[in-house]
């Protein structure tokens, strides 16, 4: 498992003790203990999180919708033990029709992408969901699953990176108040080792153009 304790710069004093995550450890300097792992951030991206389908031949118009789909109840697990980092985005999505005339079975694509650093594509997946609208029904759901698997190296920070953080400052030394997150070099390590796992919709171009400009 990928993980370092990091002792950090608190301005607000909290009881000394046992220190947990977020908690102030005086026993041998100053500074709060938080625990970082290799598993990504997971979250919907940007502007592919909802999908609308129109009738044919109506224009992207609100009396031409046909079906609006949303992702929604993300709910990310993360599993370190192995070889690899795996971490899973199980979600769902949920869908209205305008119509409710009639059972109709709809499948919709989306994808998963990990992406490091903010920026770089690392890995990216197309997947399937099949909605069942019964008779009657405006409203169905279903089930979907995201999954990945990051190199553990590449979301290790470099030891010279872990030793500034996890350094005990005690309270007489000159740089005690100084928070080694202000360091440009850090900042950018933690940045390059770090991953997320994004999902939404595989949208056409005037599909995401209809969500950004809506």
């Amino acid at each position: 498992m990928n993980s370092a304790r990091f002792a950090l710069p608190l301005a607000a004093l909290v009881l000394a003790g046992c220190a947990g995550d977020g908690e102030l450890d005086l026993s041998s300097g100053v500074g709060f203990t938080a625990t970082r792992t290799g598993c990504p951030t997971v979250a919907v991206a940007e502007g592919t999180g909802d999908i609308t389908l129109f009738n044919a031949g109506g224009g992207q118009t609100a009396d031409s919708v046909d079906v609006v789909a949303t992702i929604t109840k993300i709910r990310p697990s993360c599993n370190t033990a192995g070889e690899k980092i795996y971490s899973v985005a199980d979600f769902e999505v949920q869908a209205r029709r305008a119509s409710a005339g009639g059972a109709r079975t709809l499948t919709l694509p989306y994808f998963s992408t990990v992406v490091q650093g903010g920026t770089a594509v690392v890995a990216k997946r197309i997947g399937q969901v099949t909605i069942n609208f019964a008779d009657g029904a405006q409203r169905a759901s279903a089930s979907a699953k995201a999954a990945s698997y990051i190199d553990p190296a590449a979301a290790a920070l470099p030891p010279e990176i872990v030793q500034k953080l996890t350094r005990k400052r005690k309270g007489g030394d000159a740089d005690a108040a100084l928070d080694p997150m202000a360091d440009p070099e850090v900042r950018a390590a933690i940045q390059r080792a770090s991953f997320e796992l994004l999902v939404g919709f595989q949208l056409s171009e005037d599909q995401l153009r209809y969500n950004v400009t809506r």
